[in-house]
């Protein structure tokens, strides 16, 4: 996503100045390996080689398994950017693979619900019932994606991709605030659930598609998933440790 020099925000400040993003969480144990991910000016990201043990071979988990439509694809990845920006701590959600991650879930069984009591009746629920609408989280995300599109349309006449920050930012504050229509849920609905995805994506084993050279693990210091602990449990000192991923237990 294009963004110049003096219009980025660092984490810190983004999230303190705005309700939508929690860039301190932590996300849990996923893992695997990453290669280089090359950004394109309008936000999309291309599948690239890289090396692994020497030898150059293609990263597979980036290619999109869900969305047909570049353009779709390339809105999702900007606006996952504003909500986990790159700054001076680290990478944001594009060069960590967020786009992918999401992608991949929405072609699988969290996109389509497959464990989910789908029937109704619909209505509206409380914060602990999760979303009530009867489209399934890939219709959602296809019908967010476009009314982001549109609030671009009809607010900037230009698309989401080409806005600057502070403008995207505006559009995806507006989504929060549910002061967007979609048919079918509620826009902060649409909202939670690409924030939640972002976060998930960015913190998750790269096995999935995020969270690309666990450098999201290495701003936290999150260990990842290690094979035991036993030998520094007792310690009484902080351990520095470096992140190890699920592929990393894989015999070869």
């Amino acid at each position: 996503m294009a963004d110049n020099k003096n219009t980025k925000m660092s984490r810190r400040k983004f999230i303190k100045n705005s309700g939508y993003v929690a860039g301190g969480a932590i996300g849990g144990g996923l893992l695997g390996t990453l290669v280089t991910t090359n950004v394109t000016n309008n936000g999309s990201q291309t599948a690239s080689t890289g090396t692994n043990g020497g030898s150059d071979q293609t990263n597979f988990n980036k290619a999109l398994m869900y969305f047909s439509r570049q353009s779709d694809f390339n809105i999702l990845s900007a606006a996952t950017e504003r909500i986990f920006p790159e700054d001076d701590n680290g990478p944001g959600a594009i060069e960590l693979g967020v786009p992918y991650f999401i992608d991949h879930q929405l072609a699988g069984g969290y996109g389509h619900n497959d464990r989910e009591y789908m029937q109704g009746p619909f209505y509206e629920g409380s914060d602990f019932q999760g979303y009530q609408t009867r489209l399934k989280r890939h219709e959602v995300f296809d019908a967010g994606i476009k009314a982001i599109e549109r609030e671009s349309q009809n607010n900037f006449d230009a698309s989401f991709v080409d806005l600057e920050g502070k403008q995207q930012d505006e559009i995806l504050q507006k989504f929060q605030d549910g002061d967007v229509d979609i048919k079918g849920v509620t826009s902060t609905t649409f909202f939670e659930l690409l924030r939640s995805a972002t976060i998930e994506g960015a913190y998750s084993d790269p096995l999935y598609g995020g969270n690309g050279n666990m450098e999201a693990w290495k701003m936290k210091e999150f260990p990842g998933s290690q094979m035991s602990y036993i030998k520094k449990i007792d310690s009484e000192e902080f351990i520095e440790m470096e992140p190890r991923a699920l592929r990393a237990h894989i015999s070869s």
